[in-house]
């Protein structure tokens, strides 16, 4: 377990078996409710202003893992065939829009990299699907375009909504495999439940739900 890791207790045993390969993982609140419906407005429905509001979430998701110096961000990247059925990456218009607030501050630089990833697999649906069976989903789906962008670098990995976290870990591991340094996590929403496995810092390790889904 890397260093620095807190597993919630109350874990199932498949769950307390592996903690996540990111360094940690932060959210800006429950995948629930209003929060919900504002992802399904951007995601489901076109409505691209809800970008801006999900990217001041995030940006405040991001604020709490206190990231300091350069940070390359990578929105998780969506297979070319959704690419031209949704017409945009939900993840990359948030990302783009919690740069607007995150580069204000004077101890971090982030940097957007919108092709530093892609999505080699139009994978299925997870839904229903077991731990082993969604590795197995993943398995070979992400690749890195170019190591350089990512090599030694301290990297931010943004998504709109970590369920499972097997998208999230699969990506950590290919950017890890390509010289990642370390790999942070942050999305607008969790879904939250009692056996899930958090990547928390120490200092948080008592208050894990407040802590991935402050402001649910």
């Amino acid at each position: 377990m890397p260093a620095g890791f807190q597993v919630a207790g109350d874990l199932c045993p498949e769950c307390a078996f592996e903690a996540p390969p990111f360094d940690r993982a932060a959210a800006y609140g429950a995948y629930t409710n209003g929060l919900r419906e504002l992802i399904h407005l951007l995601k489901y429905e076109e409505v691209r202003p809800a970008a801006k509001v999900l990217g001041r979430m995030l940006s405040e998701a991001v604020d709490s893992l206190e990231l300091s110096g350069d940070v390359v961000v990578i929105p998780v990247p969506l297979h070319a065939s959704k690419m031209r059925q949704r017409g945009f990456n939900q993840s990359e218009l948030i990302a783009s829009e919690s740069l607007r607030h995150l580069n204000r501050s004077e101890n971090s630089k982030f940097i957007l990299e919108l092709a530093a990833m892609k999505r080699r697999k139009d994978t299925p649906s997870q839904v229903g699907m077991t731990r082993e069976a969604r590795a197995e989903n993943l398995r070979g789906a992400f690749g890195v375009t170019s190591r350089a962008v990512v090599r030694d670098k301290q990297v931010l990995l943004v998504d709109d909504v970590l369920t499972t976290g097997a998208t999230v870990s699969e990506c950590t591991r290919v950017l890890r495999r390509a010289g990642a340094k370390c790999v942070w996590v942050a999305t607008v929403a969790r879904a939250v439940r009692v056996t899930d496995t958090f990547a928390l810092g120490n200092e948080h390790s008592h208050d894990v739900p407040l802590a991935i889904a402050a402001h649910g």
